[in-house]
């Protein structure tokens, strides 16, 4: 199979030059041996790889070096893979096996032609994935052996190219480092294609469920939630997913992971157990939502039902008595669910007898943002598996921690308290059956309570609020803070100004500028190597919201793809402006913002020292009628041409007194913001003090 099977597109070819997509536009109109199409449609052409490299290297477009960087050239094999993306990150999760596992084997079959490559891997693959994944009680070892089959030599043929880059790849990164970018890449890729576990909900559940020497996740995806389980000798993790290319790529995931035994099944969980043997010692479960064809009419006399029959619009409480059902006695199960599941009539008798027999021991009301539906606060659901003959608990825990953090469960730092919080709770509470009343976070409600002719578990209707606003002494405070904020304000007003000749300058561009060495632009975020050290990411709400970089890199992520969420640092004298804010917005970069990454929608512009001031600059980009020739608008979003923008020509000391002027303008712009958010805090916390009776109307 020649190289140039494989095929790129347009935004492939941007990917591997570092450029744009409308430089490769440019490079298809002007140069008549651009490579010609050889697949795709008219609007959206596929190019042949090979042919894109060598163009590429020939006209002196891939760098100093003058080669593809080794990870994007790997990406472009996967993603042009002729049986799809899916199908190579399977073949390339069995060589990375064989290349972590027995490596000297992987040198003796990849010293060979690629079709001699070909007809030797097979008996090299099965050597190892048999063994791995191999195993396990009756029928359940035939289906997991089904989940990961090692494919055959007209299989792995197209493959073969992709694989050698792969095992290359693999020597500078690592097998799983390397298997999680590629997989990480492809997920980013197809977004909609898959329901994810962020790994700031992952790391809680598994928390929560504690250390176990067997997991079992039955809706298991893409591995998100074993892959967080805590490490231990002789662990085993079993996970069972509808979608085959799930099962198996899961499977793929963990056993490069760790080095845990590994069960994968690929069927319909509720209808076909491949586990119905097992008892783990954890079961962690992001079920599918709000599902109608669970098997309602088929399994209506299913063992499982131990807590009642699950009506047909509570297939989460179906997911739960399954998890349930899978448990040793006292074992653990936690349960991301949708709110709805904890209040709807339609399940109370479930809910009721989950809470009489003693099973559910936790309710935890995540904050708003933290996994898919983003929209929504979602809960999460521990169970325990009651041991015969113990006595129930009397009570049940119920978490909010909507007060916590408007949490992004994709950003582990900012997730950080939420998991704190709740996993010191629950280790108190599952340790003494009982905690102190916390307001506004954690309460241990009698079940007694709870069982009325609603069985409402929501956590919101049943905590106490937390002291408005912090309570008195906060609102002090607040207010103490507002009052000095408004006094700086008072300060900083600038001055009235007289009316003056409109100024006629000569004027210059900033693309002028840029082509003339007088400043560089970049735009965030852009793939690279990484950035050592880089933990903060400058979002564009904070360069329009004018507050410190909110947005943060996973340390784990970064080490395991080799690159940050960004690869342009910002550095004092920088200046940062939104391209889609209208120009409302441009921030210089000070010392305490610098050494952050530069976010998603935002264009960063290096002045060189002598030639601009960067007030200067900054002031001049936010100017109206400016922007306004600059932008260029789709539908109902407006985009800025930050080379469009205009500036004067002045010399740099002339530059220096706009520049003062407009510094500051900044001051006075961020202690407006101050007041403002200090203004709002305090009518929040006294409008909730006096309607919650905390506060006295005198």
């Amino acid at each position: 199979m020649r190289d140039n099977a494989t095929e790129v597109t347009a935004a492939g070819i941007a990917r591997l030059a570092g450029v744009g997509r409308a430089a490769v536009s440019n490079w298809r109109r002007r140069h008549p041996d651009f490579p010609k199409p050889v697949g795709g449609t008219e609007t959206s052409p596929s190019f042949g790889l090979a042919e894109v490299e060598e163009w590429l290297r020939t006209q002196g477009k891939l760098g100093k070096l003058g080669e593809v960087p080794l990870k994007e050239r790997v990406w472009q094999h996967l993603a042009g893979h002729p049986e799809g993306p899916v199908t190579a990150l399977l073949h390339a999760g069995c060589a990375l096996l064989l290349v972590r596992d027995r490596h000297p084997d992987w040198l003796t079959v990849s010293a060979v032609s690629d079709e001699r490559m070909a007809e030797l891997l097979p008996g090299a693959l099965d050597d190892v994935v048999g063994p791995r994944f191999g195993g396990g009680a009756g029928g359940a070892r035939q289906t997991v052996r089904q989940a990961v089959s090692v494919p055959d030599a007209g299989q792995l043929l197209p493959s073969v190219p992709l694989l050698r880059g792969v095992a290359e790849l693999a020597s500078e990164l690592g097998a799983r480092q390397t298997y999680e970018f590629l997989i990480g890449r492809h997920i980013d890729a197809n977004p909609r294609q898959y329901t994810l576990t962020p790994a700031g909900p992952a790391d809680l559940m598994a928390a929560l469920a504690g250390p176990a020497p067997t997991v079992l996740d039955p809706a298991c995806g893409t591995g998100a939630l074993l892959r967080a389980v805590e490490p231990r000798p002789d662990q085993c993790l079993h996970g069972q997913d509808s979608a085959p290319e799930l099962a198996a790529l899961t499977a793929l995931r963990l056993a490069l992971h760790s080095d845990a035994t590994v069960r994968a099944a690929a069927a319909d969980t509720l209808r076909a157990d491949a586990f119905g043997e097992a008892r783990a010692d954890a079961v962690l479960c992001h079920p599918p939502f709000n599902e109608r064809n669970w098997g309602h009419d088929e399994l209506a006399y299913d063992p499982r039902w131990e807590y009642g029959f699950p009506a047909r619009t509570e297939s989460e409480l179906a997911w739960v008595q399954h998890a349930l059902a899978r448990l040793r006695d006292g074992g653990t199960a936690v349960l991301l669910m949708p709110p709805a599941a904890a209040s709807r009539r339609s399940g109370r008798r479930v809910r009721a007898d989950l809470l009489r027999r003693g099973a559910l021991r936790a309710v935890i009301a995540l904050p708003a943002g933290a996994a898919p539906p983003y929209n929504i606060p979602l809960h999460v659901w521990v169970l325990k598996r009651p041991v015969p003959g113990a006595q129930a608990s009397p009570e049940l825990l119920l978490v909010e921690t909507a007060g916590l953090a408007a949490a992004d469960g994709r950003d582990r730092q900012a997730w950080r308290p939420v998991q704190d919080a709740v996993v010191d709770v629950w280790r108190r509470f599952d340790r003494q059956g009982t905690v102190d009343e916390q307001p506004g976070l954690a309460r241990c409600v009698p079940v007694l309570e709870l069982l009325d002719d609603e069985v409402d578990l929501a956590p919101a209707r049943r905590l106490p609020p937390p002291a408005a606003g912090g309570g008195a002494g906060e609102l002090a405070a607040v207010r103490e803070r507002l009052g000095d904020a408004v006094r700086r304000t008072a300060d900083l007003m600038p001055p009235l100004v007289k009316e003056g000749d409109a100024a006629h300058w000569p004027v210059t561009t900033v693309g002028e500028l840029a082509r003339a060495g007088a400043l560089s632009l970049r735009t965030g975020p852009v793939s690279g190597a990484a950035a050592p050290g880089v933990t903060r990411v400058l979002t564009e709400h904070d360069v329009l919201a004018g507050t410190a970089p909110s947005g943060s890199v996973d340390p784990l992520q970064e080490s395991a793809v080799g690159e940050t969420a960004g690869s342009v640092v910002t550095r004092p004298g920088d200046v940062v402006i939104p391209l889609s804010g209208g120009g409302t917005a441009a921030r210089v970069i000070d010392e305490a913002t610098a050494g952050a990454a530069l976010g998603r929608g935002l264009t960063l512009l290096r002045p060189d020292p002598a030639a601009l001031d960067p007030w200067f600059l900054a002031g001049f980009l936010r100017g109206t009628a400016n922007n306004r020739q600059a932008s260029s608008y789709a539908s109902t979003a407006a985009r800025l041409d930050v080379r469009r923008i205009r500036l004067p020509r002045l010399p740099l000391d002339g530059q220096r007194g706009y520049g003062e002027r407009f510094r500051a303008l900044a001051a006075f712009e961020d202690t407006l913001r101050l007041a403002g958010r200090l203004g709002e805090q305090l009518v929040r916390g006294l409008h909730d003090g006096l309607t919650d009776g905390t506060l006295p109307p005198e």
